[in-house]
């Protein structure tokens, strides 16, 4: 995974989570929440995968935004 992450667009990698991001946030209800689980799942996956690569502080702040879509996620669906 880390080599297609290196061989990714940057800017088109960017876009994309911003759609996916303004989308999950924007959609009310169940879907919204589903969505936003689903971007934490991949957040999650980004995180265990480069972890060893991230010095603490980057750390702290990507497990900063997991609790955060996970908590909106869970908000959403209940």
């Amino acid at each position: 995974m880390a080599n297609r992450l290196a061989r990714a667009n940057p800017t088109g990698v960017f876009l994309v989570t911003l759609v996916v991001v303004l989308v999950a946030l924007f959609t009310p209800g169940v879907v919204g929440g589903l969505l936003t689980l689903a971007l934490a799942a991949v957040v999650a996956a980004l995180l265990v995968t480069t972890w060893a690569n991230q010095p603490p502080r980057l750390r702290l702040v990507r497990l900063l935004v997991l609790t955060v879509l996970v908590t909106a996620g869970l908000v959403k669906l209940f």
